[in-house]
């Protein structure tokens, strides 16, 4: 990036195709530079007088009549998410529950359809840790075993006795973007399955879940979806598969015609029978807004913006941030990388608080890397070269070392 200058990057952002997309966010402070969307996204200023109108006509008014058009709003959503945004056929993905807990009701299915033989799961141990701790409480529960392997030594990990494989298709902490299509099928000439958390990746790459031949998936919104903090996860399962497993939590909201309230469970065919209980309708109905954002705008155009203010992050670092001994720990290649880059340096929790001080939001995790997460459809290129500025400056006087090397609560 030859004259690489804020006045070149202004430039960027005066051309850039998205920019209109951060009027539909609520801005509270223009001086605060956010670059943490992977772990909070921004909210939708559309979603208070949606959710007010759900409050206020569909509760407050509507009362109980309003379930005619609840019932189904998790499906809904769903095909929204899926169709626009994940590469899934409608009928294939339903907002539900949280990710953890979609992650052990598809793990807990996909075991039981198992051959009894295959007694393994493959798990990276890189990956967020409610993944793995998913995988230890199965393991203990079934009398199982689990394997850490690097995503690299898949090939030779696939024995005859694994079952299942569990992988973030995005690394938390690394943003190593993995190869779906190709994992895919090397599971699937082994013989076992692949579960995807898609919690890193979800708005922020391009996912094909059904051309890649993925069969599971689930997720969260409340990252590069914007849906807020704690809302509803997704989970995704191929159609074909639907019908033949049968999750572990049982339901009524699985149930083939629910208010008959017969008295045996006997789950609905469709992807359905992955719900559980009644859906919490006040944060479902906030993904609502916020996926139509990320829909009017089109993942491709959000990719594209990302890797570039990637590469941004990337080159300033190499030039600005190395003297000082920080170092780019996600992948070069814009193909193997998801939607942040992460730092990595000595004083790295130091950093992260001062950053904060000097009105930079990124963030820090264990054991020494800083997170810097640019959102596409609010993020400008100038925020990324301004905070980046702010870092070199930091590092320049040394204002980090004034804040305890000890981490301490996350600011």
């Amino acid at each position: 990036m030859p004259n690489l200058t804020r006045e070149s990057v202004a430039a960027w952002d005066a051309n850039d195709p998205l920019a209109p997309f951060r009027g539909r966010f609520a801005i509270a402070d223009e001086k605060l530079l956010y670059l943490d969307g992977n772990s909070l996204g921004r909210l939708p200023a559309a979603t208070p007088d949606f959710l007010a109108k759900v409050v206020t006509e569909e509760w407050g008014a509507g009362l109980v009549r309003s379930w005619s058009s609840w019932v189904d709003l998790a499906g809904r959503l769903g095909d929204l998410l899926g169709t626009r945004l994940l590469g899934a056929a409608e009928g294939e993905v339903v907002l539900s529950d949280s990710t953890t807990v979609n992650l052990y009701k598809l793990a807990s299915a996909a075991l039981a359809a198992s051959d009894s033989r295959r007694r393994t799961i493959l798990y990276d141990a890189t990956d967020f840790p409610t993944d793995r701790y998913v995988v230890q409480g199965l393991v203990a529960e079934r009398g199982l075993t689990a394997r850490s392997v690097d995503p690299s030594e898949l090939p030779g990990a696939l024995g005859d006795d694994v079952a299942l494989v569990v992988l973030s298709l995005v690394n938390y902490r690394t943003a190593e973007l993995h190869d779906m299509a190709r994992v895919n099928t090397m599971a699937r000439e082994a013989g076992a399955r692949v579960l995807w958390d898609l919690s890193h990746a979800a708005g922020a790459v391009d996912v094909q879940l059904a051309a890649s031949g993925a069969e599971l998936a689930v997720g969260c919104t409340y990252k590069h979806l914007n849906a807020g903090p704690g809302a509803p996860a997704f989970l995704y399962v191929r159609r074909d598969l639907q019908s033949a497993l049968r999750q572990p939590i049982w339901g009524w909201f699985g149930q083939q015609d629910q208010f008959a309230m017969g008295p045996d469970y006997d789950p609905v065919d469709g992807i359905e029978r992955f719900l559980v209980g009644t859906p919490p309708i006040l944060s479902l109905a906030a993904v609502q807004p916020a996926l139509e954002i990320c829909a009017d705008a089109g993942i491709d155009g959000i990719r594209r913006k990302s890797v570039r203010q990637c590469e941004l992050i990337i080159e300033l670092a190499d030039r600005w941030l190395a003297p000082y001994g920080i170092s780019v720990a996600s992948p070069r290649d814009q193909e193997r990388r998801g939607g942040h880059v992460s730092l990595r340096g000595p004083e790295t929790w130091q950093l992260s608080q001062a950053l904060v001080e000097a009105g930079v939001i990124c963030d820090f995790r264990t054991p020494d890397v800083l997170r810097v997460a640019p959102a596409p459809l609010y993020t400008r290129f100038t925020d990324v070269f301004d905070a980046m500025e702010r870092l070199r400056t930091i590092l320049e006087q040394g204002d980090h070392l004034r804040f305890p090397a000890e981490r301490g609560r996350v600011t």
